[in-house]
């Protein structure tokens, strides 16, 4: 039997586009005297992976061939290399790579979607790119194909309900803004994308989640704290997850932390809890009055909801900020 030679000139079918490019990732691996012809081997091949995938100008890509693709791509394992040897493919090969794995994730065989049954399968391949934030030369590729997973509603479910979940808290106050701003827009995406599934998650473990988020709302980093801030909004406002809204305005611990955010330096962390503030206002009157905080005109739920418009209801409110906050 005649054996294919390992640097192929140029892999034609899928199976052999596969082999090759597997044979010179292992080569990557080791780190010996052919890596860079193995380098070139490696661009080769996922070019030829992506002229199958996309197509080029003037053809349209080839039904069979993609099919065989993606099966060799999930017998092989190579999905999963890819992702494991991503830090030592080049720069060019990267975005490949990126291309490549949404592309086959977003590919349909009627209703089914086989990549996201083949993951669904193998989960790790989700926490292996989850992790790829603690890689500076990977985060944000890692970031692209975590969004495009989180597309998909079976793998948004297994990275929620996952300890590896909670390393988003750490990964959005990571140093490198770049990195952290990355990991805070996939954190956002998996807490607003699919409704119920998110509302189901955050009632299960409210008690945890709130707890690592109260963090972020103190962080002395402002970026990460606004932004929090924001989303907290967004969560509480959000219909679908009235009863985590009504558990946490429940709370005089919340209300405290809202109103010591208000006195906070910057204008748009004071405007951003004045958001959440309302809410707690509009739907805790009962909680206000417990905290004796009645008697004072800018703090009434009917002040605030119907000047909310008015930018001097914040500055008016604040004023007065100080001598409420010791009723606390």
């Amino acid at each position: 039997m005649k054996k294919m030679p390992l640097f192929s000139k140029s892999p034609k079918n899928p199976a052999e586009i596969v082999k090759v490019l597997k044979d010179n990732l292992a080569i990557l691996e080791k780190q010996d005297k052919k890596t860079d012809k193995a380098s070139e081997e490696v661009s080769k091949s996922l070019q030829a992976m992506k002229e199958i995938l996309c197509g080029t100008n003037d053809k349209e890509p080839p039904t069979e061939a993609v099919a065989q693709l993606a099966q060799e791509l999930y017998n092989s394992g190579l999905l999963v290399t890819l992702i494991a040897d991503l830090q030592l493919i080049d720069f060019e090969g990267k975005k490949d790579v990126t291309q490549i794995f949404n592309n086959i994730l977003r590919r349909q065989i009627g209703t089914r979607s086989p990549t996201v049954e083949y993951i669904s399968a193998h989960p790790h391949i989700l926490f292996m790119l989850l992790k790829g934030y603690e890689a500076p030369q990977i985060a944000l590729r890692c970031g692209i194909m975590l969004r495009e997973c989180i597309r998909h509603e079976p793998l948004a479910k297994i990275i929620l309900f996952s300890s590896q979940f909670r390393d988003f808290f750490k990964y959005v106050e990571l140093s490198t803004f770049d990195i952290a701003s990355d990991a805070f827009a996939t954190f956002k995406d998996l807490l607003t994308r699919h409704k119920v599934l998110v509302a189901d998650f955050l009632e299960q473990n409210y008690d945890t989640i709130f707890e690592d988020y109260e963090k972020l709302l103190l962080s002395e980093n402002y970026v990460t704290k606004r932004q929090s801030l924001k989303l907290l909004g967004e969560l509480i406002l959000d219909r679908h997850n009235f009863a985590i809204m009504t558990k946490y305005i429940s709370k005089p611990e919340n209300l405290k932390l809202m109103m010591n955010l208000l006195r906070d330096k910057s204008p748009n962390i004071q405007f951003e809890a004045f958001h959440v503030f309302k809410v707690k206002c509009d739907k805790s009157n009962a909680g206000i009055s417990h905290f004796q905080m009645a008697n004072s005109p800018c703090c009434s739920p009917s002040f605030i909801l119907e000047r909310e418009n008015e930018i001097g209801s914040l500055s008016i409110f604040l004023h007065d900020l100080d001598e409420i906050l010791e009723l606390f």
